[in-house]
């Protein structure tokens, strides 16, 4: 029974079920290999399952960011798996345990899309932006590219940001347009769609 004015951050946190121990993966490997087909072998191999997984081109490598999930002697596994896959694959692999992604059922979905002319720190300063109002940022894509037209280096950004549900979405919106016209940024900011 919890005890009365007992802080639920004293509480400890509980411990995992049998099956549900989770392990984050990154691996990198020069293109055009990727290290997506040797690392789900392992996890299916070992008795895991893949929760969740992204694969992206970056520079002249691939990378996978994979989360497994299973009984702890399969992650224990895994792990050993991983390890000796480094060793004998052209790939770089860094593994951690961590948990299922918490609820949050009081942050509002919201997609921003921003392009620009490039130029340095206008990642920095948009997640400044969004992390100065504690809003978090879900998934973010940025790319740099060259216009067709002007040739012309630009920036593209989509990312899903999770707002709480007290902020005032017109104020925010309003506040967020003038930070981009600031910077010369177009942008949007709408409603996640399902």
């Amino acid at each position: 029974m919890k005890q009365a004015g007992k802080s639920a951050l004293t509480e400890p946190a509980p411990r995992p079920t049998a099956n549900e121990n989770f392990l984050l993966i990154s691996a990198f490997a020069p293109q055009p290999e990727s290290p997506l087909v040797a690392v789900t072998r392992r996890i299916t191999e070992c008795g895991c399952n893949l929760v969740d997984a992204r694969v992206s081109t970056l520079g002249a490598d691939v990378s996978v960011l994979a989360l497994a999930v299973g009984p702890w002697d399969a992650i224990a596994k895994l792990e050993n798996a991983l390890n000796k896959l480094e060793r004998g694959e052209n790939l770089r692999i860094m593994h951690f345990r961590t948990g299922p992604k918490p609820v949050q059922n009081t942050l509002l979905p919201y997609v921003v899309e921003v392009i620009a002319a490039d130029r340095p720190g206008i990642l920095h300063q948009l997640a400044e932006f969004f992390g100065r109002r504690g809003i978090t940022i879900e998934q973010l894509h940025s790319t740099r590219y060259r216009a067709m037209q002007t040739g012309a280096d630009m920036f593209s950004a989509q990312v899903t940001v999770g707002i709480p549900a007290t902020t005032h979405i017109a104020a925010l919106r309003d506040d967020f347009l003038e930070f981009c016209d600031g910077l010369n940024l177009d942008a949007i900011m709408d409603p996640m769609k399902f």
